[in-house]
């Protein structure tokens, strides 16, 4: 009995994350660097694990919760690629630690154990890559990925944290000169390539992001001129950088249950606005509408933030905050801007005939349409 009921409760998860609209698991990972060894101690969700086991090779045995975590441990020893001094060393899965006993709680703990070679002199430079989940299609031309923010500590001292780590942002580290000390002007070099860094996965996070797209195309279309979009998309920008900060310093959090329906709520509310009331899709109603579902954007924006930023200093954590806000916003106009101007083209072109908001009306009824059914499934989906 106890087998059915996992697979049916894994069939129900992972249908799920089938329609989720970002296709990226986020965690952490933390390197200790001894002079024989290096400890690898990753902290990843329970979806990371189901995604490669949904997706991964089937009938692979022992079918409970347990299994499912083991196998994924097996999975990341072999798609966690480790360098030392551009020789690769192999490592071996020591220890899970269950999402209880983790800190912060809710993550699968992973410990790995990297061997150094016989009569390797003390590690000098890391080279750290990784494809996990890549493998694994999530759409058309967008693939599964996973991200990390990695610490390094040389035995006790921290020397490196805030660095972050995709399939796109390999990670190298130099042990040695780290090691000699950080004066003004690298500590500087420091933060602008931690910043360049969480800009990036800022843009890749939001244009991976679907519903947040769909929402931000909805805005667009009902848009009239270039001061009602900076209007729209500052009232937009405002909210969700507000709960974004809020909730990866963990004072505000919400359950998925609420935030992920609420997120496709909003994509259907804004498109049928568009459709069946008009007038109200431009003015202080719209502003309103922006901000108010900005406000649980932000909180679906914070996604795995909180937990893979835990232990950061309050410095790199508002530099990793303020990047990545930044990439969103960037993400966002990357698509907006030039919806916006084909709007724009499609209303003066039209001016010379006898109705000119005949094609602008047409398209923003075709394109609310469509944003309208992918809210749709969307929200169903969240709902189940």
């Amino acid at each position: 009995m106890r087998r059915p009921l996992l697979w049916l409760l894994g069939g129900f998860v992972l249908s799920a994350l089938n329609v989720r609209a970002h296709p990226v698991a986020q965690g952490a990972i933390d390197i200790v660097v001894s002079a024989d060894h290096i400890e690898v101690k990753v902290r990843v969700s329970d979806e990371e694990a189901f995604v490669a086991e949904a997706f991964g090779v089937k009938n692979q045995g022992n079918a409970t919760l347990e299994g499912v975590r083991e196998r994924h441990g097996q999975y990341l020893l072999i798609h966690l690629h480790l360098r030392v001094d551009e020789i690769a060393v192999n490592g071996r899965l020591i220890e899970i630690i269950p999402p209880q006993e983790t800190k912060p709680e809710g993550l699968i703990g992973y410990l790995f154990w990297f061997n150094l070679p016989l009569g390797h002199r003390p590690p000098a430079r890391l080279h750290l890559e990784e494809d996990v989940l890549n493998e694994f299609v999530f759409a058309p031309g967008n693939r599964w990925e996973a991200s990390y923010i990695v610490r390094i500590a040389k035995r006790n001292e921290v020397m490196r944290e805030g660095l972050l780590l995709t399939s796109r942002q390999p990670l190298f580290f130099d042990l040695a000169a780290a090691g000699e000390g950080t004066n003004k002007s690298e500590s500087r070099l420091q933060k602008w390539q931690m910043a360049l860094a969480f800009l990036r996965h800022g843009i890749a996070h939001i244009l991976g992001g679907y519903d947040h797209l769909l929402f931000v195309a909805g805005l667009v279309l009902a848009v009239a001129s270039l001061w009602d979009l900076l209007k729209v998309v500052t009232a937009f920008t405002v909210a969700h950088t507000i709960t974004l900060t809020l909730a990866v310093l963990d004072v505000v959090r919400l359950s998925d249950r609420i935030v992920e329906p609420m997120i496709a709520a909003s994509i259907v509310f804004v498109a049928l606005q568009n459709l069946f009331a008009p007038a109200r899709s431009r003015g202080w109603t719209r502003l309103g509408v922006a901000f108010g579902f900005g406000l649980f954007h932000g909180l679906g924006f914070a996604g795995g933030l909180l937990h893979a930023m835990e232990g950061m200093q309050g410095v790199a954590i508002a530099t990793a905050i303020a990047a990545f806000s930044i990439g969103v916003e960037i993400g966002h106009q990357i698509v907006g801007l030039p919806l916006f101007a084909g709007m724009q083209l499609t209303r003066a072109y039209s001016r010379r005939s006898s109705d000119p908001e005949r094609v602008p009306r047409w398209l923003l009824r075709a394109g609310s349409s469509v944003i309208c059914v992918a809210g749709g499934i969307y929200l169903v989906a969240a709902l189940r």
